[in-house]
């Protein structure tokens, strides 16, 4: 066996298995859905690491913004009508608005793995309620899903 075999032996039993197993999640961006005004839907995601969310702007004047990632985590920020995709690979709680929208409730949560920032996204959700005029319980039902 030479070294280049060893070195993809290695590379295949750390790295294989998080690439085999994951998946493609699409969260929508939408003006008006069964939820109301202003939503991603769905709205909360329960994904494992290494799961891909691909956020998709449907209707035109939303993008997506991370307001709450566990430690080490890449925060992420679209352009408006952009198409974006997020590979997630740190467990936790992310929370993530529209800043266009924020003030109407436009928010939304994604659970990966063991939801190790609760405590963190929970007391966002008391600032976040202050800010916003609109779907002000938005939030909260969210992180409630949370298991």
């Amino acid at each position: 066996m030479n070294y280049n075999s060893i070195a993809l032996s290695i590379v295949l039993v750390f790295f294989a298995p998080t690439m085999v197993g994951a998946k493609t999640w699409q969260v929508y961006m939408l003006n008006q859905s069964d939820q109301g005004a202003m939503v991603f839907k769905p709205a909360f995601i329960q994904v494992q690491p290494g799961d891909q969310v691909d956020f998709v702007p449907v209707d035109t004047g939303h993008n997506t913004q991370s307001v709450v990632v566990p430690e080490q985590a890449q925060p992420w920020q679209s352009k408006t009508d952009e198409k974006i995709s997020i590979k997630l690979i740190q467990e936790g709680v992310y929370v993530y608005q529209c800043s266009n929208h924020q003030i109407m409730g436009m928010v939304g949560v994604i659970q990966v793995g063991t939801p190790t920032n609760l405590s963190k996204a929970q007391a966002f959700a008391k600032q976040w309620q202050a800010e916003v005029v609109m779907n002000k319980q938005r939030l909260d039902d969210y992180l409630k899903k949370i298991k």
